[in-house]
């Protein structure tokens, strides 16, 4: 019918042509065209090719490709011409006229070459959707497609990407036999690395290698596969295999990929010889290496290096600059940065927004908020418009410094400018989205980082948004938050499987909650999902996660069965042994750790004078502050100084405390004042307290545990205007004491009292077995401590109101739903009062279960009448 209808259109069109041939005084396209045509005719017919083959060549309109498509088919030689006017009709542009045509010729080699003529189009245009609607046509219309067609169909699956159709492409290869052309085979291994499936790509290479048909960009597919998908060790262990193969010569490209999996492994010396590899074939003078090899050596923390590369380059582009200024940024050596900038405006080379971004970026990371958002203004004067990098790291730094208002002028940016448009990569948008989620997580605002993460549909959410809610919560007090969105993310028929930094969140929420069996489940699914290659960053949290959970013997099985240690590790076992007041353990760990060969540092030292104080070792504590400047060269920070005046504190050795505070080379901050006046709580030290105090003050503290340990010296000593003063002062300054809450686990979940509480269904049981605990107790020697009761009232109501303690209800509820014989684990929000300390060591002498309370400041395990912190607590 389309012929029909070309064929009446021509008759129409051609009732005159002398006209058309006389036409004055410039005859048009069309005119020429049908003139040249119809000389043509006039003469023999072997001569017909290629003067209609130079014809459509000399097309300029679809008009023009129209006229000749008729003349063909008045004069009978369509059949002759039909791919040309194919190609005809691509050229301006008519695919559907070519397609119409191709529909209706018998299969062919030339057939064929035209369908892949479309489908790369197609292909080259970004129309990945289209380039399957034409294959499967070309399927269904029986023509056979060729080695050209199957690669330029696969990669258009691995741009959507979409495994699904790229694995019937595989089988539609396999049933042609294709599955042995190298072509074909190249392209299937990369059109499964972008769709992330690297177990079938690497299945796909090695066939290819057992079939002896893999060349170079068979293994250039599959190094650039894995560093891809981060997999940077497999990488370059593939490079190494491929180094070794006689008959393969690694190229340009090979070089390209593999360099920057060296930079993420931090590989400098595989580095290094690759780049001695380059210097040797005369591969380096390439600008793609060198920019390459700039980036690994950055990666790499050697930056000179990367310098070196950088001076020794003749040919620079604007790459080369960017890999330095990031280099240098990432370095935190911003003046370099900085200096390179202006040496590019110098040299008139445009600073696109990679470079911005580089800066940024780098800022960013070192958490230089501030500075990352003076040049994004500087960026903006110039001109430059930021992208989804540049926007993902300004909001980086807006986390990193809480600046929420900054944040939230960032987000109005986005959704103006980059969110909710139809022509964005939807990739794109969740960079963005996620980069929210994490700034007003880290800025406290989690209700609105809640709702942009609800925000996003759950199929659309990737492992790093749940990463960075998780986080969020976990990293802000809202542990029970952060727990139950990590269950979520595991329930059946989620697929998304969390990765080290999610499941890293989720064993700090444990750890700050003392979670033990939540912990516990976490360590069981690292061990059946198999993490090892990232295993000594869990395991160092596993240690956490046990020491803060009351379990530090199997904080210490992690610790032993460790391949790897680094700092990190000793000083994560180290502070667990801290906290359970095991000083002599915590020694020995030390010297372990200088046996192993690692060399304390500052927080080593200062993880060593939190154990001496926690432990009673004052003279070891002493030796360690001093032996540290002097045989390891490392100079006492604030954080240290505070420690030693808590050591002195708890130890009364008031006036060698005073004496260190006067001393410090620095001004005292309150975290100084609240050591000492905490040392005066515990002795009684009044005057001293009274002094503290007033220091605090002056500096303008507004710390409810400061007020609350004045009130408490004033009421041991029995002076209740005092008390009734202090209280009147937080009242007046906005002040307000925290509630003490304690929490214990249970076999149905972990249930939370506060003082007085009788919100429990059994709180009836509960208070029934508490006083017959303390009955018991009372009968073998316990005395209440009235004086822990703040109130101006008889010893009797003191006691009355001492009974009803957090954690002494967490305690009763702990012994009515536990074994007997398993542990008691009670967590506490604030410092245990010395009555309920007193009673739990008498407590542990009638029951069988040691008990294990967590406060503010350190563990407590009570077991068979005694407490394992010795009284140093």
């Amino acid at each position: 019918m389309l012929e029909l209808s070309m064929l009446r259109s021509f008759s129409r069109a051609n009732t005159k042509p002398e006209f058309l041939l006389q036409s004055k005084p410039r005859p048009s396209g069309g005119a020429i065209t049908i003139s040249l045509f119809s000389s043509a005719v006039a003469q023999n017919q072997a001569s017909l090719t290629p003067i209609t083959s130079t014809l459509l060549q000399k097309c300029n309109s679809l008009a023009q490709a129209k006229l000749i498509h008729q003349q063909l088919l008045v004069q009978g030689l369509y059949q002759d011409f039909t791919t040309r006017l194919v190609s005809a009709y691509l050229t301006h542009n008519a695919p559907s006229h070519s397609i119409s045509i191709l529909e209706r010729l018998t299969p062919s080699t030339s057939v064929v070459f035209c369908w892949n003529t479309i489908i790369r189009r197609s292909l080259r245009l970004g129309f990945s959707h289209d380039v399957l609607s034409l294959f499967r046509r070309m399927l269904r219309l029986h023509c056979p497609p060729d080695h050209y067609t199957f690669p330029f169909v696969l990669k258009a699956c691995g741009e959507l990407p979409s495994f699904r159709s790229g694995a019937a492409v595989h089988a539609v290869v396999s049933t042609t036999g294709f599955d042995s052309n190298v072509f074909v085979c190249n392209a299937l291994v990369a059109m499964y690395a972008r769709c992330g499936e690297l177990d079938d790509a690497r299945q796909m290479f090695e066939e290819m290698h057992d079939k002896g048909i893999c060349d170079i960009v068979s293994w250039n597919s599959i190094v650039a596969a894995y560093t891809q998908s981060r997999d940077a060790k497999n990488a370059v262990e593939l490079f190494r295999i491929m180094m070794n193969d006689s008959e393969i010569h690694p190229d340009i490209v090979s070089l390209v990929n593999v360099l920057p999996a060296c930079g993420s492994l931090g590989a400098s010396l595989h580095g290094m010889q690759l780049h001695a590899f380059a210097l040797r074939r005369g591969l380096f003078e390439d600008v793609f290496v060198g920019n390459a090899l700039m980036d690994m050596y950055a990666k790499c923390r050697m930056i000179e290096q990367a310098n070196k590369v950088f001076e020794s380059m003749e040919v620079k582009d604007v790459v080369s600059w960017n890999a330095m200024v990031t280099g240098y940024s990432q370095a935190g050596r911003f003046e370099e940065a900085l200096g390179l900038f202006e040496k590019m405006r110098e040299e008139k080379i445009e600073l696109d927004v990679v470079t911005w971004s580089a800066v940024i970026a780098g800022y960013a990371q070192k958490g230089h908020g501030y500075e990352a958002l003076g040049v994004l203004r500087q960026m903006q004067l110039c001109g430059s418009k930021p992208n989804v990098v540049t926007l993902v790291s300004v909001l980086s730094g807006c986390a990193s410094i809480a600046a929420l208002l900054q944040g939230k002028e960032t987000h109005c940016y986005a959704i103006k400018c980059v969110l909710n448009y139809d022509w964005n990569d939807p990739g794109e948008d969740l960079m963005v989205i996620n980069g929210l989620i994490d700034m007003y997580a880290k800025c406290k605002s989690t209700n609105v980082a809640r709702l942009m993460f609800d925000s996003v549909a759950p199929s659309d959410r990737n492992v790093v948004t749940w990463t960075v809610m998780i986080g969020g919560y976990a990293q802000h007090g809202e542990a029970n938050d952060a727990l139950k969105l990590f269950s979520e993310m595991l329930q059946e028929g989620n697929s998304m499987k969390p990765n080290t930094f999610t499941i890293c969140c989720a064993l700090m929420a444990c750890a700050h909650l003392a979670a033990l069996r939540f912990g516990k489940q976490i360590h069981a699914y690292i061990l059946r999902n198999r993490y090892e290659s990232v295993m000594l960053f869990m395991e160092n949290c596993l240690i956490d996660m046990y020491s803060k959970s009351g379990d530090i013997h199997a904080a210490r099985v992690v610790f032993d069965n460790m391949q790897h240690r680094n700092s990190v590790s000793w000083t994560s076992l180290l502070t667990g042994y801290g906290m359970h007041g095991y000083g002599e353990e915590a020694i020995k760990v030390l010297d372990d750790m200088r046996a192993a060969g690692f060399v304390p540092d500052g927080i080593t030292f200062l993880v060593l004078l939190y154990v001496c104080s926690h432990s009673g070792m004052v003279d070891q504590g002493i030796r360690f502050f001093e032996s540290m400047h002097t045989e390891y060269s490392v100079t006492p920070e604030l954080d240290h100084y505070a420690c030693m005046v808590d050591l002195l504190g708890r130890a009364g050795r008031f006036g060698q405390a005073l004496e260190l505070v006067h001393s410090m080379p620095m001004e005292p901050t309150a975290i100084v004042w609240i050591a000492l006046l905490s040392g005066c709580r515990i002795h009684g030290n009044v005057e001293l307290g009274e002094y503290a105090a007033a220091q605090l003050q002056e500096l303008g503290s507004e710390n409810d545990g400061s007020y609350t340990l004045l009130s408490n010296i004033y009421a041991n000593a029995r002076r209740w205007r005092d008390v009734a003063r202090v209280r009147s002062l937080m009242k007046y300054s906005g002040v307000k004491k925290r509630p003490g809450c304690s929490w214990v686990q249970g076999k149905k979940g972990t249930a939370t009292f506060y003082v007085g509480d009788r919100s429990h269904p059994q709180f009836e049981q509960i208070y029934k077995l508490l006083a017959d605990l303390i009955q018991r107790i009372k009968a073998i020697g316990f005395v209440p401590e009235t004086n822990c009761a703040l109130h101006d009232v008889d010893d009797e109501e003191k006691g009355d109101l001492l009974f009803e303690h957090s954690e002494k209800l967490a305690l009763a509820y702990g012994i009515l739903v536990s074994t007997p014989g398993v542990p008691i684990h009670i967590t506490k929000n604030l410092r245990v009062c010395s009555d309920c300390h007193n009673a739990f060591t008498y407590i542990s002498m009638i029951i069988d279960n040691e008990i294990i309370l967590r406060d503010s400041s350190r563990f407590h395990h009570f077991k068979s009448g005694s407490c394992s912190c010795r009284g140093y607590w």
